[in-house]
Parts: C-alpha cells; sequence; structure tokens
C-alpha cells in the first residue's frame, strides 16, 4: 500500500492518504501517484466519481513533507524544490479543473500541501475535528498549492488575516471563508463514501450535509474588513497598531512570528489574486517559492521550526520594520512556470 491507497471501487475511484504516523504528510511520490490515478480516471466510464480521504484521526494532510527539500536546498540544489513545486501545483490545477466531480473528507488538520489535494474539489467535506489553515508565513513562504486564491476571494478580507496570523478554522469557519462545502458529522462518513461508491452520485453528501456550528469568522467581519484592508504589509501593520483592540494586538503578536518578506509577498499576492483563476494563483505562488530557498527565509524558517525547533528564526529583515518594495518585487517576478488554460 506504501504512501496511499490508490483503487477502484464501486462507481469510484479512491484515493486515501495513508501516513497516519506523519500526520498524511504529502511526499513528491504521493502527488505523482496521485496525479497519475486521475488522469487515469477521467476517461474510464467506470469511474463516476473520485473519492480522497486519509487513514488515521489527527489529520487528512498537514501539509508537505519538506524534509528532502530542506535536504536539497541546505546542499545549494535549488532545482529538486522548483520541480517539486512545478509537479504538485500542475495536481492542484488538474484537480480543480477535473471534469467529474471529487469528494474530498478532511478530518483533523489539513495545512498547506493538504489544501490543495482537496480544496479545489468540486465537494469539499468536514466534519467536527477539521482544522484548515495555511501557516506558511511561519517557514518562509507563501500561503500555496492555490490556496491563496481561496484566501483572495474570502469575504471581509479574512482571508488576508488568516494567511497573515495561521489561524484554524472550523467547520464552520473553512465553509464560510470557501474551503469547504458540507459539513457532515465524521461519524456518518464510512456510510456516506459507500453510498458515493454504489451510486457515483455526490448528490448524496448534500443530503447528508447539515449545518455547521461553532464559527467565529463571521463575527470579526468589521474587524478584518476595516484593520486588514491595507495595501501593503506596512498598512496593515500601522493599522493594527493603531488599533487598541485585543484583536489587534493578537493579530501583531502572530504576524511577529513570521518572515517579514514572506507576509509582505503575500498582502501583494492577495491585491492581485482577488478575482482571478487558479492558474494565476500557482504561477504566481511559483514565482516566490522558486526563489524562496536562495533569495528567501524558506530554509531559516525549516531549521527554526522543524530541524533545530529553537523557534528562533533569524529573518532577513526586522519586525516591525519596512520590507523594501524591490524586495518583494523581485520574487514576485515573472518565471517561465506556465499552466495550460482549458
Amino acid at each position: 500500500m506504501g504512501e496511499s491507497d490508490i483503487r477502484g471501487e464501486g462507481k469510484a475511484g479512491r484515493i486515501t492518504l495513508t501516513r497516519p504516523e506523519a500526520l498524511n504528510a504529502l511526499t513528491y511520490d504521493m502527488a505523482l501517484a496521485i496525479e497519475q490515478a486521475v488522469d487515469d480516471w477521467r476517461d474510464d466510464a467506470v469511474v463516476a466519481l473520485v473519492v480522497i480521504d486519509a487513514e488515521g484521526d489527527r489529520a487528512f494532510c498537514s501539509g508537505g513533507d519538506i524534509a528532502k527539500l530542506y535536504e536539497t536546498g541546505r546542499a545549494g540544489d535549488f532545482a529538486w524544490g522548483q520541480k517539486f513545486w512545478r509537479d504538485e501545483y500542475r495536481l492542484n490545477a488538474k484537480l480543480a479543473r477535473y471534469p467529474k466531480p471529487i469528494a474530498a473528507f478532511m478530518q483533523g488538520f489539513t495545512m498547506g500541501g493538504g489544501v490543495g489535494i482537496s480544496c479545489h474539489s468540486s465537494h469539499r467535506v468536514v466534519g467536527d475535528s477539521s482544522r484548515i489553515a495555511m501557516p506558511e508565513n511561519g517557514i518562509g513562504l507563501v500561503p500555496d498549492v492555490g490556496g491563496s486564491l481561496i484566501l483572495a476571494n474570502a469575504p471581509d478580507r479574512v482571508g488576508v488575516f488568516l494567511g497573515l496570523t495561521a489561524t484554524r478554522m472550523n467547520a464552520a469557519d473553512a465553509i464560510h471563508v470557501g474551503f469547504a462545502d458540507h459539513y457532515v458529522p465524521e461519524a456518518a462518513w464510512p456510510e456516506l463514501i459507500a453510498k458515493l461508491q454504489q451510486t457515483g452520485d455526490p448528490g448524496a453528501i448534500t443530503d447528508a450535509a447539515v449545518e455547521p456550528e461553532g464559527g467565529t469568522m463571521p463575527t470579526l467581519a468589521e474587524q478584518t474588513a476595516r484593520l486588514f484592508q491595507g495595501g501593503s504589509l506596512a498598512d496593515i501593520r500601522v493599522a493594527l497598531e493603531a488599533d487598541a483592540s485585543d484583536f489587534a494586538t493578537d493579530a501583531l503578536k502572530k504576524m511577529s512570528r513570521n518572515s517579514p518578506l514572506s507576509m509582505a509577498v503575500f498582502v501583494a499576492m492577495m491585491q492581485a489574486l482577488a478575482g482571478r483563476e487558479i492558474e494565476d494563483a500557482l504561477e504566481m505562488e511559483y514565482r516566490y517559492v522558486s526563489r524562496s530557498m536562495e533569495y528567501g527565509d524558506f530554509l531559516e524558517g525549516i531549521r527554526a521550526q522543524i530541524i533545530d525547533k529553537d523557534r528562533n528564526p533569524t529573518w532577513q529583515h526586522t519586525w516591525p520594520g519596512e520590507v523594501p518594495q524591490a524586495d518583494v518585487d523581485r520574487m514576485l517576478a515573472t518565471t517561465e512556470f506556465s499552466l495550460p488554460r482549458n
């Protein structure tokens, strides 16, 4: 079985992530295997829909497996990471444009690379344990795998808030923001998946869905719309510093842990991507990540958070402080990477 279990069951193509001990972190080989499967099923008359789920209670997929990215980057090999991101982003775009229904079941943590293989699906299911987040600014990256597009299109600038603070969303908030579609109690998932396999009809998801409780994002709409409307990181920081609320103080505290360069680039991306297409987002994300090892803070972020675990990264830029526009522009300069438009 290895890292994923890919098979056909009834009228469904089934993809189950099988690395629960690693929180189902997405490896390069897993991404390639998923892509091959959906390519094979695209014109398979037996497969009416695709179901993506994962083993374990703690996570659907906690992100990408970054061990080899760090290892190769530290050795000065930036090409391997660039290949990884190109191939992963190609998969993300295929899932977003897939001609058959895709149902993703996201228990526990769904972050980073996990968002990329689930939150562009046509039918995105969350449950009581679901916790969805885009925490990439904290490791010197930007929210990627197409997640930047969802954040850019979220209401009331809440997407900017979520990206800058890495705030986790529960089921209700994930639906409100645009990362999920339906809440179904997790105890009902096995029966629902069995019905999808039997019928090939994604309408069974709508029939099983109920209204989630406990969302907080709508209650923050006024604050996020007012305090995160700035067109630059500096604008947002000034607005937060001028506000005496606990909300603003907490947001500044969370942002102080992140790479200032990553946050500055992320805010610029939010300005550029609202109303755009998934391919635009992935191509813009690649501009940053392809340079993140050589010119960004990615390797230092991984060292501090994952390798040494000292939680004390030395970023290129200080906080609070200014990130020169020239540094933002360099990270977002166009590249050769492009995705086909359907």
